[in-house]
Order: structure tokens, then C-alpha cells, then sequence
């Protein structure tokens, strides 16, 4: 879940788990019977302590990771949320600049796709990873 606020967007620091240390947007694994926007809105709720009320869904990416199993991220946008961001012991929100996206701090395949969907567009992402360098990738638009 991205949340976009004016010409900033809501980040996180990932504080424990996959990706512990690095930026991203909140989220986590479906529960049984949870569809993936309800897993997006909870996800974000227990990260940041919000509740994001008009998120939608832009993309969906496929991982391949050497160290774990093949995932499937759906990725949502909102902008009307309620709540103040909160640190959690899960995540620390980070308020930046659109134009000051901190793509080092991220995964290597960021800085692909999440300028697309930021600029509207809808896409299906495939990325290979050894570790956490990406190896491969394939990037098209797609409607939802």
C-alpha cells in the first residue's frame, strides 16, 4: 500500500522480517479468506496504525528470490486515510517527496515500477533475484 499525500508519499522502514532494514510501502501475507485489497488495508492498519479508505489496486508483481518462495505482491494506491502515521514495532513511517523517492534504501526493482504506477499507469511486474540483486525483469501496462 502506497499512500500519496499532495507531492509526498508515505514509506515505511521495515523494522523486523523479509526486507528488515530497507523502504518500502506496507504489507504482508493474505490470510485465509482475505482478499488482497483487505490484506493491503489491514496490513497497513497494524504497520502504521491508519485506515486508507479509497486505496485501488495499480499493479501486480511476481518475485522469484533465491532465499525464499515465489511471491505475489498486489499493489494498491489511497490517498484518504484515517489515523496519524504511528511507529510501530513492525515499521516506521517516512513521510518524502515524490521527487525524492530514496530508491537506494529500497529493493533494486522500485525504481522500475513504482515511477510508473506514481505517474498512473497500471502494470505487471516479473523480477529474478540472486539475494538482493536483481538479475532479470519484465515490466508491462495492464488494466485492472
Amino acid at each position: 500500500m502506497f499512500v500519496v499525500r499532495g507531492e509526498e508519499i508515505l514509506l515505511i522502514e521495515k523494522k523486523r522480517g523479509h526486507g528488515a532494514g530497507k523502504v518500502n510501502g506496507p504489507g504482508g501475507k493474505i490470510d485465509p479468506g482475505e482478499t488482497p485489497l483487505e490484506c493491503a488495508v489491514r496490513e497497513t492498519e497494524e504497520e502504521l496504525l491508519i485506515s486508507v479508505k479509497d486505496a485501488y489496486k495499480v499493479a501486480e508483481l511476481w518475485f522469484r528470490m533465491s532465499d525464499c518462495p515465489d511471491i505475489l505482491c498486489h499493489v494498491f494506491l489511497g490517498s484518504d486515510f484515517e489515523g496519524k502515521p504511528t511507529e510501530t514495532d513492525e515499521a516506521v513511517p517516512l513521510w518524502v517527496p515524490l521527487d525524492f523517492i530514496p530508491y537506494e534504501r529500497m529493493w533494486q526493482d522500485d525504481r522500475h515500477w513504482l515511477p510508473l504506477v506514481l505517474a498512473g499507469k497500471s502494470i505487471i511486474g516479473k523480477f529474478v533475484f540472486e539475494g538482493e540483486t536483481m538479475i532479470w525483469k519484465e515490466i508491462n501496462d495492464v488494466a485492472f
